[in-house]
């Protein structure tokens, strides 16, 4: 046996025998659970309601730390940088692990590299909304109405993700006069849309359909594959003449690089019997996404084809960010 194989056949053995190990011993103390955006967003609401229970079924007490900033960046580059052990997790997914890969010139950690998937908790779908003060019930109107009033639209989002991406890929394909308003989370940008501080904005389904159903804001188009089934006389962006956006933004559990395998199969596979559950699957009802419980490696799967999508708005869009 050679030097290089035994190496690696020593490596394997201790991995099989040191896992279990770990995993009996897991957790003994309590959990925290970085989300890298503020409380009242899409990853926020989504990771709180999909998590409930998780601290009871694992046995300690799992708390949600919110760490905003720098597109979620700042979130995770703390998680990125703890101790494997599975004492912090981030509540990662599309955002932070497949979109920030293609648009950050500089990054201080590798989104893709530094975490290893834990758990799927849901995926939602974008959706562009406007002020219901703003004349316009399709894409069409509303870029001929910013065609028509120079200056006029003002449109936020979070900075480098999902709903920015959806606001470049507008402006590209149709030519609408439409100025980007940067925001530090989603519900700051909501909250100014609804007010009238600007007309157009971009969020997931989970924070908009209560705002929409309300009347507070109108839905112009929804990227999703299909129309929503609680909003359908809204268009899909590809029926509103505008495909290859992606259809779905994944929220999930992700663990630092390294982290023991037996330990994310723990956590998996006690968030995936949350997610099973009829109280979790009736408050996700409510909210509109979906669940689907996956093993870390179909997660790890979903993410890598993510990173593929994102990959190709981001090019045709020219979005890059310094910071």
């Amino acid at each position: 046996m050679t030097m290089l194989r035994a190496t690696i056949v020593a490596a394997a053995a201790a991995a099989v025998f040191a896992a279990p190990v770990g995993a009996q011993t897991f957790p003994d103390h309590p959990i925290k659970l970085v989300v890298a955006y503020p409380p009242g967003g899409p990853n926020d609401t989504v990771t709180r309601v999909t998590t409930q229970g998780l601290g009871a079924a694992l046995g300690q007490n799992v708390f949600i730390e919110n760490v905003p900033g720098a597109g979620g960046r700042i979130g995770a580059r703390d998680v990125a940088r703890a101790t494997p052990d599975g004492y912090t997790l981030l509540a990662g997914g599309t955002n932070i692990n497949a979109i920030a890969p293609a648009l950050y010139k500089t990054i201080d950690f590798d989104p893709v590299r530094d975490f290893a998937p834990v758990a799927a908790l849901s995926s939602d779908s974008t959706a562009l909304v406007i002020n219901p003060s703003v004349p316009a019930t399709t894409l069409a109107e509303l870029v001929r109405y910013g065609k028509e009033h120079l200056g006029k639209l003002n449109a936020g989002s979070t900075l480098g993700i999902a709903p920015h991406l959806l606001i470049a890929l507008v402006r590209v394909r149709t030519g609408i006069d439409m100025t980007f308003v940067p925001y530090k989370g989603a519900a700051p940008a909501i909250a100014d849309v609804v007010a009238g501080q600007i007309q157009v904005a971009a969020s997931g389904k989970a924070v908009l359909l209560p705002l929409i159903k309300a009347g507070k804001l109108r839905a112009i188009a929804v990227a999703s594959a299909e129309r929503w089934p609680e909003l359908p006389e809204a268009p899909t962006l590809r029926e509103s003449g505008i495909d290859g956006f992606p259809t779905a933004v994944w929220d999930g559990l992700a663990a630092p690089a390294k982290t023991p395998p037996a330990i994310i199969a723990k956590i998996n596979a006690a968030e995936n019997a949350r997610l099973r559950s009829p109280e979790i699957q009736a408050a996700v009802a409510k909210l509109g996404f979906q669940v689907r419980p996956l093993s870390p490696q179909q997660f790890g799967t979903e993410l890598a084809d993510q990173v593929r999508l994102w990959s190709a708005v981001a090019r045709e869009t020219g979005v890059k960010l310094d910071e």
